[in-house]
């Protein structure tokens, strides 16, 4: 499980130690990483429960098959790997200045991207497994509020079709999660609406859709018509609504 401190994903490891899983878990805070490991075995009941974990920088890209070769290893193997870690950024300071745009980009799909190469070769070569992703409703249309990570997460999901079209014949499956707004520490500046999904049932339905099959699904559920709408809508139409086109 890869940035498996977050909200979300944390949660999800919650559930799978509920069930008696074996995780490993790599996260880029050391502290909040070791006090999810207790929390996990207190859970499971058994310290057999996290196989082992790291923690690091995950935009140093060229360290991350090393992190993935370390999981396998301790796993013998892998039958979900789960990919969960984002930055919104800033996206002002990214229209001005490239090095936040860069580290938006560098984040969301550059270490993406360093994580799927050695876990889709992994799955490739077991014949079996999936690899989730835990992606963004941004990436369906770009917005003044948050278009720089947008891309990103649209970069990513164009990325996982190829993946998934590549390790079908192989047996191994991709799961892409479209997540609107959750209310984690990643929102904690949003004003919140009715619209916010929750952690914990966010988390329920990521292990439901990985495990009904599906390749694509939006969480909470109700954000599948509100983009089927959104992407469809013309610019001076989107212009007048401030929740499309404003900050």
């Amino acid at each position: 499980m890869i940035g498996a401190t977050s909200a979300i994903a944390g949660e999800v490891a919650r559930l799978c130690a509920g069930r008696g899983d074996r995780l490993y878990l790599i996260a880029r805070d050391s502290l909040a990483l070791s006090a999810l490991e207790a929390e996990l075995r207190a859970i499971a009941n058994s310290d057999d429960c996290v196989a082992g974990s790291a923690a690091g920088d995950f935009n140093d890209c060229e360290r991350n098959a090393a992190r993935v070769a370390e999981g396998l290893a301790a796993l013998g193997g892998v039958d979900l790997a789960l990919i969960a870690h984002g930055a919104l950024g800033d996206q002002l300071e990214s229209e001005r200045e490239f090095s936040e745009a860069r580290s938006i980009l560098s984040t969301n799909l550059d270490s993406v991207v360093s994580f799927l190469i050695p876990i889709g070769n992994a799955l490739e070569a077991q014949g079996q497994g999936s690899v989730a992703v835990l992606s963004s409703c941004a990436a369906e249309r770009g917005r003044p509020k948050n278009y720089t990570y947008g891309a990103a997460k649209a970069a990513v999901n164009t990325y996982l079709e190829g993946l998934q079209t590549r390790l079908w014949r192989s047996g191994a499956r991709v799961h892409v999660l479209k997540l609107g707004p959750v209310d984690t520490p990643m929102t904690a500046d949003h004003a919140k609406n009715w619209l916010f999904g929750q952690p914990a049932p966010v988390a329920r339905g990521v292990l439901r859709a990985i495990e009904a099959g599906r390749f694509s699904t939006y969480l909470p559920w109700y954000w599948l018509p509100i983009m089927a709408i959104v992407r469809i809508l013309p610019e001076p139409i989107v212009q007048r609504f401030s929740f499309l086109s404003g900050r």
